[in-house]
């Protein structure tokens, strides 16, 4: 009979001699296999929320797909918050140092509240100019600026149901939100239809639906870190402060901050290459939209495998172990490039088939098989880029990978759509794309073959020193 996975994840944080291979590979699939399983939910709740707009008509589907980058960008930025804490939490269990974890999770929480109000705030100045800024025509903007508003809106629950995944997630405990994940699209697509089709709300309903989800999704992920999980409920302590530290917001800082910035800056030349497709039509926005969602059933198994990355690097390292990281690393590394050239090749064939589903519109399925069928071969580079990026996160590294992103996509991606565009439309953006997607792959490869990622400082199992 084979361990458990608390047992596995007891043997990393007990620094347990010399583990074997197939006990790290059985860890590293039970800690991935609820994630995938929780991304690729999120991926098929997007489609069908595409499908619902799209048979509604191609401009309601591509208001939304315009400020989708915009919203991404926001999503990001949240996220590489969530990472700032939960990346500690990871090194605290590792060291066995769970009540410093829980320490490190309530000023997350309350800093998550002030980080929150001060992004829900900018989005909702910039909701009404967003849309001309893109360049879309007057017939989609009304509904892009009532979508990004009420997203923004809903910013302080996407912090803080991110700030208690995250935190559950790295502390080994990755089933219980994924669970919630996978109740979150469900609750999604109820609450879309609702709002869409009975309350015949159109595209504020479908922003409506989502935001009812996520409310719901935080209420019971706070449930279950706050009150019982068995390592961070917050009952353990005899004195629960919310007051934040200079100590562990700067270490936050240091490792959110690069992603941030990475998050930031790409975006931005998502939303410049935005721009770009905006011109081109409704036809191009809206296969652009579908093709990315599509697509996101790939790459989304690839990033599950990387929490599992970020879980198991953060807490061998928090256990002092560097030859742990470096194993997990290259294990996580060939699990996620083998799935995702897998999906790869099932996209390709049936590109076709799955955009009928999503719209009955025969231009945007022509176009978005194309540019499907031209991604397909970019996803082993991409998923060796996500896992290894997941990997330096959980090491704690941040500041070289983001610098490694940027460069990509600027000098690559962005150029490289400048150039092909003008001549051969959308099909020449995602050229673009896929040839960047391996160019970042070969990169983080190499980065990941060096050691300084996983230089610890002092190899003590004092998390401080972690």
């Amino acid at each position: 009979m084979g361990y458990t996975k608390d047992e596995l994840l007891g043997m990393v944080r007990q620094g347990y001699g010399e583990m074997e291979f197939r006990h790290k590979l059985r860890l590293t699939i039970l800690l991935s296999v609820p994630a995938m399983i929780a991304q690729v939910s999120s991926v098929v709740m997007q489609m069908i929320d595409a499908a619902m707009l799209g048979h509604l008509s191609t401009d309601e589907a591509a208001a939304v797909g315009l400020v989708s980058t915009t919203i991404w960008l926001f999503g990001g930025l949240c996220s590489a918050f969530s990472s700032g804490f939960g990346v500690q939490v990871a090194h605290r269990v590792g060291a066995g140092d769970y009540s410093g974890a829980r320490n490190v999770i309530r000023q997350g929480l309350t800093t998550g509240v002030i980080f929150s109000l001060l992004l829900c705030l900018l989005g909702m100045i910039i909701a009404p100019r967003l849309p001309h800024w893109l360049g879309a025509t007057e017939s989609i903007c009304s509904n892009a600026t009532t979508y990004f508003y009420i997203f923004s809106c809903g910013i302080p629950i996407v912090v803080l149901n991110g700030v208690c995944a995250s935190s559950l997630r790295c502390s080994g405990n990755i089933k219980v939100p994924s669970m919630l994940m996978v109740m979150m699209c469900a609750l999604d697509v109820v609450f879309n239809y609702i709002f869409i089709f009975h309350c015949e709300m159109g595209t504020a309903g479908a922003a409506y639906g989502t935001m009812v989800a996520y409310f719901i999704t935080m209420i019971g992920m706070m449930y279950s870190l706050i009150a019982k999980d068995k390592i961070l409920r917050f009952a353990q302590d005899a004195q629960n402060c919310f007051i934040p530290t200079w100590k562990i917001l700067r270490k936050a800082g240091r490792i959110g901050l690069p992603i941030s910035l990475e998050r930031s800056v790409m975006c931005s030349a998502q939303i410049a290459i935005s721009s770009i497709i905006a011109p081109l039509g409704t036809v191009a926005i809206a296969a652009n939209t579908f093709g990315i969602n599509v697509e996101s059933l790939c790459y989304m198994p690839g990033y599950g495998v990387a929490e599992a990355a970020t879980t198991l690097v953060g807490q061998s390292k928090g256990a002092s172990r560097r030859d742990f990281m470096h194993s997990f690393a290259w294990i996580s590394m060939a699990l996620g490039v083998g799935i995702m050239t897998i999906m790869g090749m099932l996209m390709w064939l049936f590109a076709p088939n799955i955009m009928s589903l999503i719209t009955p519109d025969i231009n945007v399925i022509e176009l978005g098989t194309d540019i499907l069928r031209i991604e397909a071969w970019a996803e082993p580079g991409f998923a060796a880029a996500i896992v290894a990026y997941s990997v330096f996160v959980g090491a704690g590294k941040t500041l070289i990978p983001s610098l490694m992103n940027l460069g990509c996509i600027w000098i690559v991606r962005v150029s490289a759509t400048l150039a092909l565009a003008p001549t051969m439309g959308l099909r020449g953006v995602w050229i673009a794309m896929a040839a960047e997607l391996c160019v970042r792959g070969a990169m983080f490869t190499l980065r990941l073959m060096t050691k300084g990622w996983s230089f610890i400082k002092d190899r003590t199992k004092k998390v401080e020193e972690s």
